[in-house]
């Protein structure tokens, strides 16, 4: 285990893969039924990256930064959103959710997990960016 797992508790082996595949199961789901529901791709793609305006926060600091970037790649959020789209039967609402989990799905697929307030680059994934071995 290397030594910022250690800090941060980071999941590693197979943990990690599992966690992965889930996102990348998650992100092919979303889409597929995106496609299904026949939602325009231009929303899709307008929306897709939202979700990392977050990142902003840490202009504040990385406590703040963590908070808000935790917040907007967090699966609570998206599946509320989804559930209230099929409650009321809107078709916007449920698209935003697909989009917004499909986000989520890719950024855990990718290794880009939920942070630690250490800084950007500590995720519950492991280390991210170009300082990761270090």
């Amino acid at each position: 285990m290397t030594e910022g797992a250690a800090e941060t508790g980071a999941a590693t082996g197979g943990v990690n893969i599992l966690l992965r595949l889930e996102g990348l199961t998650l992100f092919v789901g979303m889409v597929m039924l995106y496609w299904t529901w026949d939602g325009s791709w231009a929303v899709f793609a307008l929306l897709f990256l939202v979700p990392d305006l977050s990142f902003l926060a840490y202009l504040a600091d990385a406590k703040l930064g963590a908070m808000v970037y935790n917040a907007a790649h967090s699966y609570m959020a998206p599946v509320a959103l989804l559930t209230l789209g099929f409650g009321l039967a809107s078709p916007l609402t449920l698209s935003i959710a697909l989009i917004w989990l499909a986000h989520i799905g890719i950024d855990r697929a990718l290794g880009y997990g939920l942070k630690y307030s250490a800084g950007f680059g500590f995720t519950h994934l492991g280390r991210i960016g170009w300082q990761k071995d270090t």
